[in-house]
């Protein structure tokens, strides 16, 4: 079959033989739809390139009352806080949350993305990983989408993110403020726009200070606390080759991961090694030394992602709106584990 992208609901039910009402029971997951039936109709759907933009337009029914929200990991206590601070937001108007987790998976986000419209949500929060963007916007005129953490290479976007070049340039400059010149970092993937940002604000930062950037110093991990191991384990075992009296590590496991690694190395924090995290959540105050981080107002981004979801679902046409981008400020929290060395 030949695409057709402006083809309406009736056009895929002639082309199948079915009635418009057949069709529009199968999008929609109804039972009384033969199995048979249903995969024919999504099937013709995929190869017509109809999902989501006309479907949307003509059967968007009642609201289900439910946002989904979809996120690379869901053991990040980042984003389970932000995630409360929209379900606070959202509750007065009897909105539910559901959530899927992609681990970092593209593929995943697919299959997330089409299970979601076929549930007829009402709203999408996304933290993606893929930076394209090119199967999410499809689903533009579906529903509200807000971005969080990454935002995707697309124009007129909502999101709300903190400024993570920022964020970088606090905890790099709190270390040189200490004395520290000969800095190490630990950094996702700069594929993603968080990773990228707080590297450039990284490198900025040192540049900024006259202080030679030596690229061994950078280590790159997937923002798994095996990864932040392995990460510091290499810095580790070239340290004399390429030292450094601190590291800087640009997420919450991995910076757990480059723990591991400096005690099993027989090193300790900070007499050894200086170490700034990144959104290290320790209420109890279970690790020792207290860990300086970078931290994101987690409640506030919740609460904003929240607010915006609303403003878009009190809106009519999707496509006429303004897209908005809200960049929140992170803050240094202060713990034990940077030592003064002027």
């Amino acid at each position: 079959m030949s695409t057709m992208g402006t083809s309406t609901l009736k056009d895929i039910a002639e082309k199948l033989n079915l009635s418009v009402a057949t069709v529009s029971r199968a999008i929609n997951n109804k039972e009384y739809v033969k199995d048979e039936t249903r995969e024919r109709v999504l099937q013709a759907l995929k190869e017509y390139n109809y999902v989501p933009n006309e479907i949307a337009r003509s059967l968007k029914l009642q609201s289900s009352k439910t946002v989904a929200v979809i996120v690379p990991d869901i053991c990040e206590t980042f984003f389970g806080k932000i995630i409360k601070g929209i379900e606070r937001t959202i509750a007065h108007r009897e909105y539910s949350i559901i959530v899927a987790d992609t681990d970092e998976k593209k593929e995943n986000e697919k299959r997330y993305l089409d299970m979601f419209f076929q549930k007829r949500i009402d709203a999408l929060v996304f933290a993606t990983v893929d930076l394209s963007g090119d199967y999410v916007k499809n689903y533009f005129s579906s529903y509200p989408i807000v971005f969080i953490d990454n935002i995707p290479e697309l124009k007129d976007v909502d999101c709300v993110a903190i400024d993570n070049a920022k964020a970088s340039h606090m905890a790099v400059e709190y270390l040189i403020e200490r004395g520290h010149k000969e800095i190490a970092v630990i950094i996702g993937s700069v594929k993603e726009t968080t990773g990228y940002a707080r590297r450039e604000g990284y490198l900025n930062t040192l540049k900024r200070h006259h202080i030679l950037v030596d690229s061994d110093l950078i280590q790159y991990g997937n923002y798994k606390e095996d990864s932040g191991f392995q990460c510091m384990e290499t810095l580790i075992k070239q340290r004399e080759e390429h030292p450094f009296s601190a590291v800087y590590v640009t997420c919450e496991m991995m910076t757990f991961g480059a723990i591991k690694a400096i005690y099993a190395s027989g090193l300790r924090i900070p007499e050894d090694i200086s170490l700034v995290g990144f959104d290290i959540q320790d209420k109890a105050k279970l690790i020792f030394p207290t860990i300086t981080t970078v931290r994101q107002p987690e409640s506030v981004i919740g609460r904003k992602v929240g607010e915006l979801l609303l403003k878009r679902l009190d809106e009519k046409d999707l496509e006429k709106r303004n897209s908005e981008k809200i960049l929140l400020d992170p803050y240094m929290e202060e713990g034990e584990s940077v030592k003064r060395i002027n």
